[in-house]
């Protein structure tokens, strides 16, 4: 077990607030009431920052491993290196490939998500639109038949936490259905689906957006197409990449304003790359180019995944966009923890919860970060 420790003196963000020279009292690996009469004190900068440990829904790898075909240490590898980072849990997202294939995928993974690595698998195609693939094989796409669907639910071993599909496509409204029944998130994304489409798919039991705005038809005053279905509907959270790549900044204030902090999910959409460097990588089947950080396909020029970690997009949201410290806690952490059915577990700094937390300094970059009660990033 770990030992106790109480982190003194910075600003601590709590469900209910920011409390200024607050204290997190960890006991083992969890969150605790009360201080042990043995336990360490840790003095931090009154300008520090204690916050949740970042939750991501959508990530395929890092520190130059992928997620989408790596072998377990592979997988091992990219996990730490995003928890280097302050993502203290991770969803494993697959990208679009054979069925048999994706279907091994999964019994893979369900395996670490058995085991805590990660917290379990998104399935990000095949089941999406030609006309929206972005960085995914169109040879491979397929309509989303329930049956298939329903073998890779299977083959995850209760491990499925979310599958993106085209809704519009033949088979798409009962697939939700399907997703809907057997608790797997269903999320709206790579689709060409129209307003009232969308509609029609929010109210069959979809409840998340795959990474708004980016693989989907641009918001039109005539067509407002499912940009403004998502935005609009509370029973939507909006996934956003807010890596200054994928989204102008104008745009990311729009969904903010209008999803609000209790409906937006900040994620990664990571790559290999992620957290490693420039050069050329493979992302499923595909090609990518890494330059400058930003990930491209070498045939096509879509862009491919990013390169972000999530205390980028923490730091981001607070200094470029303007957003208060609690809303970009909730959109990192509260949110998705809710959404994967944890929040009992993660994602706040309540007792009795994990001791999954990141340290930040008064310029918000990352200075400690803590899973279960031990240090990953010791404060400095």
């Amino acid at each position: 077990m770990a030992a106790s420790k109480v982190l003194a003196g910075a600003q601590v963000v709590l469900p209910t607030g920011t409390l200024s020279g607050g204290r997190v009292i960890v006991d083992g690996a969890r969150i605790v009431g009360s201080t042990p009469a043995d336990a360490e004190i840790i003095d931090l900068p009154p300008g520090h920052w204690v916050v949740p440990g970042f939750v991501d829904l959508h990530n395929h790898g890092g520190g130059g491993a992928s997620f989408t075909s790596g072998t377990v240490d592979d997988v091992l590898k990219g996990v730490h290196t995003h928890r280097l980072h302050g993502t203290t849990t991770l969803v494993a997202s697959t990208v679009t490939g054979e069925m048999d294939f994706l279907a091994q995928r999964a019994g893979m993974l369900s395996e670490l998500a058995e085991q805590g690595d990660i917290a379990g698998i998104h399935f990000e195609g095949p089941f999406i639109s030609p006309c929206r693939k972005g960085a995914h094989s169109e040879v491979l796409l397929r309509d989303p038949d329930p049956a298939e669907v329903r073998k890779l639910i299977d083959a995850a071993r209760g491990r499925a936490k979310m599958l993106t599909l085209a809704t519009e496509l033949p088979g798409g409204i009962d697939s939700v259905r399907l997703l809907a029944e057997h608790g797997v998130i269903a999320a709206i994304g790579h689709t060409d689906a129209s307003y009232e489409q969308t509609v029609e798919a929010i109210d069959a039991g979809a409840t998340v957006a795959t990474h708004l705005y980016n693989a989907m038809p641009g918001l039109g005053h005539r067509e407002p197409g499912p940009i403004a279905a998502l935005l609009e509907d509370e029973r939507i959270t909006v996934e956003l990449i807010n890596d200054g790549t994928h989204l102008h900044p104008a745009a990311f204030e729009l969904a903010f304003h209008h999803a609000g902090a209790a409906r937006t999910a900040l994620i990664t959409d990571a790559m290999d790359a992620a957290g490693f460097g420039d050069g050329r990588y493979m992302l499923g089947p595909l090609e990518v180019e890494v330059l400058d950080s930003v990930a491209r396909l070498v045939e096509g020029g879509s862009i491919a995944g990013s390169t972000l970690t999530l205390d980028r997009a923490f730091k981001r949201s607070v200094t470029v966009d303007g957003l208060p410290v609690e809303d970009v806690v909730r959109a990192i952490s509260a949110n998705p923890a809710r959404l994967l059915g944890m929040y009992d577990e993660i994602g706040s700094l309540e007792p009795g919860k994990d001791a999954d937390l990141v340290v930040l300094d008064a310029e918000f970059d990352l200075k400690g970060v803590m899973r279960k009660g031990e240090w990953v990033v010791a404060p400095h």
